[in-house]
């Protein structure tokens, strides 16, 4: 009964979010042409209300799909017809949409001592989505196991055992997952253990749910949180630190699996720059470029010598994604929280235009057909 009176709030919440949402409608699925819709991302309105929306290869919002609360995290599916929603952790819901005509599906709220985090993935076949939780009471993490039947996404699994705030989770081949676990006990969004805080990147197997490969930084308060990887197979993380205000400690790391985490280089001023925490993450050639919107700046780091070549003011710099869809250059899409839209080659060529959208932390693409 509890879960069924939560999931009606937050269908009320949706549908007041649905009566206000200034960029619903703004292009009818009849005259939406399907090479269009290239970025999902959630987004939030200065009166408080949220939605994930789609938009075009600039960042201009051809619809949006409204949510209760504030949303984090998008999984889109590999054929990209469906995306998933996540709230903001801790979350209380994820939202499972189509993409192209923009409609809302069932609503999942998690089981009532579980908080959703953030974020999601679906196989490779498209048919079961993995989602990283967290038991309410120890933050214990866990890898919800989905299937979608009849446009909802039904819980047939679950894998623990790996470590405590599990954020970000990607797949990096068809049997394995990667997984920022930020070792951080919540009470809400409260920490209570940071002396004792024990973040890792681990890999999990799909198919026994056991860990495969697990690894971890040599400061323990650098919370592992997002992630990416290389067209070579190395995942690349992001950090948000929780030592001292004063130390600038390195917040980007790559990992070779059967190898070391290795930092990725800056100076301990440039690291204070991001303000000890980076939100998104995007590799393009021997390029990666990591945002940091508590920073109001993005990095990019050279991956062939792991050197930071450069730090850009961006206002709210929140999500990045990579273009390679042969209509444009090759080229990173970087967001901002105040509605600018960074486009940025490899070379360095930059241009930027600013849209109506208040950007949240993350983007995703969808796929070409």
């Amino acid at each position: 009964m509890a879960i069924d009176n939560h999931k009606r709030k937050l269908l009320k919440s949706s549908a007041a979010a649905l009566a206000l949402s200034p960029w619903l409608t703004a292009c009818s699925s009849s005259s939406l042409q399907r090479e269009e819709a290239a970025l999902v991302s959630c987004s939030r309105t200065a009166n408080g209300y949220f939605s994930a929306v789609v938009a075009d290869n600039n960042g201009y919002p051809i619809y949006s799909i409204p949510l209760p609360e504030r949303g984090h995290g998008v999984a889109i599916s590999p054929n990209g017809e469906l995306g998933v929603a996540f709230a903001r952790r801790p979350g209380n819901y994820m939202q499972l949409f189509n993409i192209e005509p923009g409609k809302s599906y069932a609503i999942t709220a998690p089981s009532p001592d579980r908080y959703f985090y953030g974020h999601g993935v679906f196989s490779s076949d498209g048919m079961t989505l993995y989602t990283t939780e967290g038991e309410k009471k120890t933050s214990q993490g866990i890898i919800g196991v989905y299937q979608l039947r009849d446009h909802k996404l039904v819980k047939v699994n679950e894998f623990s055992g790996f470590g405590i705030g599990p954020h970000e989770v990607i797949r990096v081949d068809d049997t394995t997952l990667a997984i920022g676990v930020g070792g951080i006990h919540t009470d809400g969004r409260t920490p209570l253990n940071l002396e004792s805080m024990q973040p890792a990147l681990v890999y999990l197997s799909t198919e026994s749910g056991e860990v495969v490969e697990r690894v971890g930084l040599a400061d323990h308060k650098l919370s592992i949180r997002h992630l990416s990887q290389t067209h070579d197979g190395r995942v690349l993380c992001g950090q948000q630190y929780r030592g001292e205000p004063e130390d600038g400690v390195p917040l980007v790391a790559i990992h070779q699996r059967g190898g070391a985490l290795i930092p990725l280089n800056a100076e301990p001023e440039e690291w204070l720059r991001f303000n000890h925490y980076i939100a998104s993450i995007a590799v393009l050639g021997t390029h990666v470029v990591a945002t940091s919107p508590r920073g109001n700046c993005y990095g990019v780091w050279d991956l062939e010598t792991n050197q930071l070549i450069e730090i850009v003011s961006l206002v709210d710099a929140s999500g990045v994604v990579v273009e390679q869809s042969g209509v444009n250059p090759p080229q990173w899409h970087i967001s901002s929280g105040a509605g600018k839209v960074v486009n940025r080659t490899e070379s360095g060529m930059v241009t930027s235009h600013q849209t109506n959208v208040m950007w949240d932390n993350h983007w995703n693409r969808i796929p070409l057909k």
